[in-house]
């Protein structure tokens, strides 16, 4: 943690290349609009750091103020980009929160992040009611807000997380420091060569993990083109993906899925260079890719570290990878470390069965507590009771260094990883 690394900056990239496309906003105008139809709302760098610029002006008008917490609830937009930048200016944490949740489980992250402002779309006023909080904004009314002259040293101090990230279910919250995200994107780029040249279609919430960090933030990371829908719609993406020649696409394997079944799909995987896949994926979504002569290399990432093992292309835009069999997925990504412990809790080397943990630069600082962030203190002891682990699912532990996932894996003779 520390100090904001520079090279996150959105500014220094849009001092580069003001006139690139960073985003295609290919959302439907219309709510009832037909199916297999976009719009191409072009956002420059230049444009997306101004956006930016003017969200954190709006903020600090609204007395936001570095170590605050913006809550941001929406489906994905533009906006939603810009705000984080913009809080990344203010030294601000940015917690966005899925506009997914019910009444009953979007309580669960406020009673942890304890907010300064909620920012949402207006579209979700009805789950805004049920948050416990006071304080919100629509994205309509921060546009209108008055402005505050800001001075940005693009800088963090101390154990502040600039990004704030709830399970699916609300709970738990994982706090993330600028530079650690700046390793994932990193990550991106070494494991998978997410270049300048890449056109991305964003098929996942930007409210997770996999959705922000291992796909938004790394493609401008290096410069790249995002084609944001601000509701997946598997006709919408194949006709954005032919239309605009996108490279890569990452997702979910039910999203893989849906497009691979589209009429367009054939051609649209014509402009398509490689794909990533979350695990669990079955053999006939890779093979619906392969077949069209797109390899795809399967990923394993949590709340807590968004890429953590993973295939590898051997040769960015190329045409092959390091393959597994149809349980694997991989080694560890750079800049994680893995191991396998016993029931016992001893670390084996080898192959064998155990429960992963994880460590390095991608993962993320440790679970946010509910209480104590007003003071500095942000997150769990490791010796935090675990009486609520359990409600939010498939929760792990961060211990001495290391993230224990609670999940078992087999690492084979190669030390190829294999969910249990």
């Amino acid at each position: 943690m520390g100090v904001t690394g520079v090279t996150l900056s959105l500014a220094r990239r849009a001092e580069r290349f003001p006139d690139r496309t960073a985003v295609v906003d290919i959302s439907e105008r219309r709510l009832y609009a037909p199916a297999e139809t976009v719009h191409e709302d072009r956002v420059s760098y230049g444009e997306l750091s101004t956006i930016a610029t003017r969200t954190a002006e709006r903020l600090s008008a609204l007395d936001i103020a570095p170590g605050d917490t913006v809550c941001l609830v929406t489906r994905n937009r533009v906006a939603s980009l810009a705000l984080f930048f913009a809080c990344r200016r203010l030294g601000v944490t940015f917690a966005p929160i899925s506009h997914l949740l019910t009444p009953a489980t979007v309580e669960r992250p406020f009673d942890v992040l304890e907010p300064d402002i909620v920012v949402a779309e207006a579209a979700q006023r009805d789950l805004v009611r049920s948050i416990p909080f006071d304080r919100s904004v629509t994205l309509e009314e921060l546009t209108d807000a008055d402005r505050s002259s800001v001075a940005f040293d693009g800088e963090a101090t101390g154990d502040r997380p600039l990004l704030a990230l709830h399970g699916d279910a609300g709970r738990p919250v994982a706090g993330y420091a600028a530079d650690t995200i700046e390793r994932n994107c990193v990550t991106s780029v070494v494991a998978w060569g997410v270049a300048a040249n890449d056109t991305v279609p964003l098929v996942t919430p930007l409210s997770a993990a996999d959705g922000l960090v291992r796909v938004a933030l790394s493609v401008l990371y290096v410069g790249g083109t995002l084609l944001l829908d601000r509701a997946f719609d598997p006709g919408d993406a194949a006709t954005a993906i032919d239309r605009e020649g996108a490279t890569l696409l990452p997702g979910r394997e039910r999203a893989l899925r849906d497009i691979a079944a589209e009429s367009g799909f054939e051609t649209a995987a014509d402009s398509i260079e490689r794909a990533i896949c979350g695990v669990p994926v079955d053999d006939d979504v890779v093979a619906a890719y392969r077949d069209r002569g797109v390899p795809v290399a399967r990923v394993y990432g949590r709340l807590e570290c968004p890429t953590a093992l993973g295939q590898r292309f051997e040769t960015a835009g190329t045409p092959a990878e390091i393959d597994v069999d149809g349980t694997g997925v991989g080694r560890p990504v750079p800049d994680c470390r893995a191991r396998l412990v016993d029931d016992e809790g001893a670390t084996f080397e080898g192959a064998g069965e155990g429960r992963l943990r994880l460590s390095g630069s991608v993962v993320a600082d440790g679970y946010l507590q509910g209480t104590g962030t007003r003071d500095g203190n942000w997150y769990e002891p490791a010796d935090v009771e675990r009486a609520e682990r359990d409600e939010g699912g498939d929760r792990g532990r961060f211990l001495d260094g290391w993230f224990d996932t609670g999940e078992r894996f087999y690492r084979d003779d190669d030390g190829n990883y294999h969910p249990g």
